[in-house]
C-alpha cells in the first residue's frame, strides 16, 4: 500500500476523515479518494447504492463507470444478492462479468449494510490478475466497518433538527 502501512491505519485515517461529517456523499467521495491514494495497483473504486431495487452508481475514482446494476447481475450484483464478499482473481472467468472498464482484470466488492440492510457495495477493480489477498479482504472488512458506521451516522443526522446537525 502507498501512504498508509496497513488497513488498520487506512482504518484510522478514513475515521478521522469522516469524524463529525454528517453527509453521505461528501462522506463517500473522500472515502473512496482515500482508497484510491492509498492502494497500489487498482484502476476504479467507488460505491454503488440500492435504490429503487437496483445498485446506483455513487461517489468513485476512476473511469466513468455503469450507472445501474440489478442484484445478482456481475460481481457487484452478486456481492449484493448473496450478502457476501466477492473476491475475483480474473473477472473475465466470472459468469455475467459487466465490463465497465476493459482494463480491469481482478475486483472485490464488499456489501455495506446500515441498521441490519443493505445499503450497497464497495467494489475495487484492479488492471492485476489476482491481486486482492485475503489480506486485502480482511483489511477491507474493516474499512467497510468504518463505512457502515459513518452512513449509519448519516441516516441519523438526517433526523435531527437543523441546529443539531454536525454538533
Amino acid at each position: 500500500m502507498v501512504g498508509f502501512a496497513n488497513y488498520e491505519e487506512l482504518s484510522r485515517a478514513l475515521l478521522a476523515l469522516t469524524r463529525d461529517v454528517p453527509y453521505e456523499t461528501a462522506n463517500l467521495a473522500n472515502a473512496a479518494a482515500l482508497l484510491w491514494q492509498a492502494m497500489e495497483d487498482i484502476n476504479w473504486v467507488g460505491f454503488y447504492k440500492m435504490e429503487d431495487g437496483a445498485l446506483i452508481l455513487g461517489p468513485f475514482q476512476g473511469k466513468p463507470a455503469c450507472v445501474r446494476i440489478a442484484p445478482g447481475k456481475g460481481v457487484c450484483g452478486t456481492a449484493a444478492w448473496l450478502g457476501k464478499v466477492q473476491r475475483v482473481a480474473d473477472v473475465h472467468a466470472f459468469p455475467g462479468h459487466i465490463a465497465c472498464d476493459g482494463a480491469s482484470n481482478a475486483e472485490i466488492v464488499l456489501p455495506l449494510y446500515v441498521g441490519g440492510r443493505l445499503w450497497g457495495v464497495l467494489d475495487i477493480d484492479s488492471p492485476v490478475f489476482g491481486r486482492f489477498t485475503q489480506e486485502d479482504e480482511a483489511g477491507l472488512g474493516a474499512v467497510a466497518a468504518v463505512l457502515e458506521r459513518v452512513l449509519g451516522d448519516c441516516v441519523e443526522a438526517k433526523h435531527l433538527p437543523i441546529d443539531k446537525v454536525g454538533k
